[in-house]
């Protein structure tokens, strides 16, 4: 792998490598693609170290697997960093004190952790106030499993943005929307004080993402969907 630094200049990003290429390099970019012009994967390398309130949510969701599972918290962080080793075909990570891994390498492992606990309906005591609700993976985890973004209840799929009246929900492509997971009590609290207060209550910096139609379906969402280029209905009971 090959680091460098990029600069965006005219509508287009100009790489220079740490390290200026050998005759080798040539010769295997000419051999690969046949041209001068290669194709490159940029990523870019976030600056912000891992935060400790990552670090204790990820301590604390290990408590509540351990909990759940028998399995030793040291055996539990062992394990995930193993999938995280696995999930980026090399790299490693630690949560530890002075860790050299960035904000978002953390959120990575974090996202993986999350997941397993919806996947296995893990019940969450340990970490339930430091859960990132505003988080676009958190919500969709809240979606896809219909657990209620604030308490964990079983939800209803919530529009942000008001659908209007007399429109038949069945018949509406919800991909459009920007869509949330609320149990009862919660729906009716954002319907009855807004979008505003009640992220405000619930300490969100934001709330509402859109959602592909097959995890849509999977839930059970009835709607008017657009799927390579054709219109079908799809008609699932709740």
């Amino acid at each position: 792998m090959t680091t460098g630094k990029a600069v965006w200049r005219d509508g287009y990003w100009i790489v220079k490598p740490d390290e200026q290429p050998t005759e080798a390099t040539f010769e295997r970019l000419g051999t690969w693609n046949g041209s001068e012009v290669a194709e490159v994967e940029l990523q870019f390398a976030d600056p912000r170290r891992a935060r400790p309130k990552q670090r204790a949510l990820f301590f604390a969701l290990l408590q509540d697997i351990w909990r759940w599972s028998g399995e030793p918290v040291d055996w539990l962080k062992e394990y995930f960093y193993a999938r995280y080793t696995i999930r980026t075909q090399g790299d490693e990570i630690s949560l530890a004190n002075g860790t050299s891994n960035s904000v978002t390498e953390a959120r990575y492992l974090l996202d993986d952790v999350v997941k397993f606990i919806f996947e296995y309906d893990v019940p969450i005591r340990s970490g339930y106030m430091l859960l990132p609700r505003e988080e676009s993976n958190f919500q969709y985890q809240c979606i896809k499993h219909r657990k209620c973004l604030i308490c964990g209840r079983h939800a209803d799929i919530n529009h942000i943005d008001e659908v209007g009246m007399g429109r038949n929900r069945n018949h509406l492509d919800h991909t459009q929307a920007r869509l949330s997971a609320l149990c009862r009590e919660h729906h009716q609290e954002f319907h009855q004080i807004g979008y505003q207060a009640f992220c405000s209550k619930y300490k969100l910096t934001g709330m509402g993402i859109k959602v592909d139609a097959d995890t849509l379906k999977s839930i059970g969402l009835q709607g008017h969907y657009q799927e390579e280029g054709r219109n079908y209905e799809r008609s699932l009971r709740e």
